[in-house]
């Protein structure tokens, strides 16, 4: 994985690892650095964190990962066909999506920051990300407390999105706040934070 602080993508699939309780070891590796790409290639092919090696497997890509960790931990989607296609599916638009929200408000875990002046794309985004959220609550808010109720690979992909929010003080809707609250509260969530402290700058 790369810093605790920085690498969005990195938080994602070992928040699932954490979630399913698999156990793993965790290599760290300094963004940012002359010596970055050496030092990740050491892992992965691609040169990019996260990399997931299980054995002779080597799954380097976050959705990938989640995907793999969801064939050994099958709640990491959801059981009904229905609702697991939708969770994929916000899952790939996180992937995919919202580049102007991942430029202009980028991911510091650490940091408290006042709601920056953002692009119309990036307002655009934002929306979509709390629409998405509110739908999900919507619909499955009975059956628990995350986006399609237990805890899915759908909310692992949204994590650095509650990060973001809170660093920048986006305002949310109450549904939204509340499923953001409870993602903050996971003790796994709160270890990720807690790990920013003991990275250097």
């Amino acid at each position: 994985i790369g810093d605790h602080n920085y690498s969005s993508w990195s938080l994602r699939p070992w928040l699932a690892l954490k979630q399913v309780g698999l156990p793993f070891e965790e290599i760290s590796v300094r963004l940012r650095q002359a010596t970055t790409k050496t030092d990740i290639l050491k892992y992965s092919p691609s040169a990019k964190v996260p990399c997931l090696i299980d054995d002779e497997t080597l799954v380097w890509e976050s959705l990938a990962i989640c995907e793999y960790l969801a064939e050994i931990a099958p709640t990491l989607w959801p059981s009904e066909r229905k609702a697991r296609a939708e969770a994929r599916a916000i899952a790939s638009e996180m992937h995919a999506g919202f580049p102007s929200l991942r430029q202009e408000m980028p991911l510091d875990v650490c940091a408290s920051l006042p709601y920056p002046p953002l692009s119309s794309e990036a307002k655009a985004d934002t929306a979509r990300v709390i629409a998405i959220w509110e739908d999900c609550r919507r619909r499955y808010g009975p059956k628990g407390p995350f986006l399609f109720g237990h805890f899915t690979n759908a909310d692992a992909m949204y994590a650095p999105v509650v990060f973001r929010f809170q660093t920048y003080c986006i305002e949310l809707p109450e549904a939204s706040r509340r499923w953001s609250d409870t993602m903050l509260a996971l003790p796994a969530m709160q270890e990720w934070h807690q790990a920013t402290a003991a990275e250097p700058n």
